[in-house]
């Protein structure tokens, strides 16, 4: 299929080049113009504008807008609605909260424009590893699109099939599903990253409560001295903690034993909040994902080995960097 990738970030490029790789054409755009060379040097065609990227698309084009969330999404998407025709599709496959997509979906249909929303999920490593995808908009639409969705998504790979699953569907398996109309792909990706919120923030504490044991405040005879590369590293095979965020542990302690790179000031996207709010909305106790969050906001006012690790997970699967002091 051939369609445009606007914004060309860590994830947009990427997500561009996996598209190229599995023979989609794409046409790439970027306010940096040394973006839009660097992709056009590996395939995409290069455009200078947003109206340049519908001139190079022919009906019903595909747009797939790959920005921050807020005033660089809702610009964009603005823009696209003015100068798109009727039959266009409008993707955001950004960390968008989901009311906005609701209302952009409908402001789009007016237009006779159709909207999709795609929580995606695989930052940096997505290139290679494949990219979880969760969507929402018109099932139609949507599985008009799955040559898109198949390309990007990672397959089966090596995961056992779930005992007992026989779903005629199987986009789940392959890593990717259609979650509902326009709006709950996002919704579902947010709660995503609450979850992910609260994952990390246990193993922060975990390795600092290991950390901690070597503390001259202890008797000296329950001081431990832990190695915690090798924990990371043993918890990864068999235990029932294994995870990608454990892996992504081992990288960062195995480079560096005390994390010094870090300050610990951990930043946060925006969908821990979200998750939160959506928490309060439907009644529904969150005491760990909330206190996930506030842990975040605590570590921008003093900072614990703990909140390293957080910042070294969040690099690692996503090059995410530490707020300024």
């Amino acid at each position: 299929m051939r369609l445009a990738m606007i914004g060309l970030g860590r994830m947009g490029a990427n997500i561009a080049r996996r598209l190229m790789r599995g023979g989609h054409e794409i046409v790439a755009y970027d306010r940096d113009a040394k973006a839009v060379e660097t992709l056009a040097s590996e395939g995409a065609t290069g455009a200078v504008s947003l109206e340049d990227v519908v001139a190079k698309l022919d009906g019903p084009r595909i747009f797939w807008v790959m920005l921050p969330a807020g005033g660089p999404t809702e610009d964009t998407i603005a823009e696209l609605r003015r100068i798109a025709s009727s039959g266009d599709i409008i993707i955001d496959g950004g960390n968008t909260f989901y009311k906005d997509d609701i209302r952009r979906a409908k402001t789009c249909l007016e237009s006779g424009i159709r909207y999709v929303d795609v929580g995606t999920s695989g930052g940096v490593w997505g290139l290679e590893r494949g990219y979880c995808m969760m969507i929402g908009g018109d099932k139609a639409v949507v599985d008009g699109l799955d040559p898109i969705f198949d390309t990007l998504a990672p397959g089966y790979g090596s995961i056992p099939r779930t005992e007992g699953r026989d779903a005629p569907d199987d986009r789940a398996e392959r890593g990717y599903i259609h979650a509902g109309p326009a709006g709950a792909g996002h919704f579902v990706k947010m709660v995503h990253n609450g979850i992910e919120y609260g994952l990390m923030q246990a193993y922060a504490e975990g390795f600092d409560i290991l950390k901690g044991k070597a503390s001259e405040t202890l008797p000296e005879e329950e001081r431990f001295t832990i190695d915690l590369p090798d924990v990371a590293e043993v918890w990864r095979r068999g235990s029932v903690i294994s995870s990608w965020l454990l892996d992504l542990c081992a990288i960062g302690l195995v480079k560096d034993h005390h994390l010094d790179h870090y300050s610990g000031r951990v930043a946060d996207s925006g969908e821990g909040h979200w998750t939160i709010e959506a928490a309060m909305e439907e009644a529904v106790p969150a005491n760990v994902l909330s206190a996930a969050l506030f842990a975040r906001y605590r570590s921008r006012v003093e900072s614990t080995f703990g909140d390293k690790l957080l910042s070294a997970m969040r690099f690692g699967f996503g090059g995410h960097v530490e707020m300024p002091q």
